[in-house]
């Protein structure tokens, strides 16, 4: 098992700190730029959340692609 196979498990079991985990980071995104890039930071936040909970998530703005059958 590689690193991302085991990075991809700790998501799956931890979602709750893979969440305080980004806004931690776009705290300290956000204060390193004086607060400047506000928005954008937000919107990067809620995009790594989105894309860290996966397709077919709650969080998943766009529905799985139907499969060739």
């Amino acid at each position: 098992m590689g690193i991302f196979d085991k990075a991809k498990d700790a998501l799956g079991e931890h979602p709750e700190q893979v969440d305080q985990g980004v806004a931690k980071a776009g705290d300290l995104a956000d204060e390193k730029t004086g607060h400047q890039h506000s928005e954008r930071i937000d919107q990067g936040e809620q995009l790594a959340k989105d894309h860290l909970a996966g397709p077919g998530s709650p969080a998943d703005p766009v529905p799985d692609a139907p499969t060739a059958q």
